[in-house]
């Protein structure tokens, strides 16, 4: 566990933090689709992740409010992105699941930030590319836990 009060760790953590954030803006201006929110381009990441779910569902595992999910799913579904189906247990719930457009379009857009990212690699040397390499599975977690 990192000790905030020591300051090679303070110093590491504030460096990780301030990296992340830079490089996470970065790639948000790298969006295939501008009409569509950061928030609506989340939900569909989650979607393509987990697979279909309720509203519910994606409210908790995207951090919002249920009637919010609900207004980002009516946009959604408006912009032909998902669609509502029947719950298969429970009839009074819907199960959002993507379109193929939503399919298409996440794809176009994982290739567009795959490419600028991979522009960017090609400025590292052969070390800092296999350090990079090595940590990619350590940030994948630290972004689930």
């Amino acid at each position: 566990m990192p000790d905030l009060t020591h300051g090679d760790d303070a110093a590491a953590v504030n460096s990780l933090r301030s990296a992340v954030m830079r490089l996470s803006r970065r790639l948000k201006h790298q969006r295939v689709d501008e009409s569509l929110s950061p928030t609506e381009m989340s939900v569909l990441g989650t979607l393509a992740r987990c697979g279909s779910a309720t509203p519910g569902e994606l409210a908790r595992k995207e951090h919002v409010q249920p009637p919010s999910m609900t207004r980002i799913v009516a946009l959604l579904e408006g912009k032909g992105l998902v669609r509502l189906e029947p719950h298969p247990e429970d009839r009074r719930q819907k199960v959002v699941t993507q379109t193929e457009q939503a399919e298409a379009m996440l794809e176009e857009s994982r290739r567009k930030r795959n490419a600028w990212l991979a522009g960017l690699v090609d400025n590292l040397d052969e070390d800092d590319w296999a350090k990079l390499r090595a940590a990619a599975p350590v940030l994948e977690k630290l972004a689930h836990l």
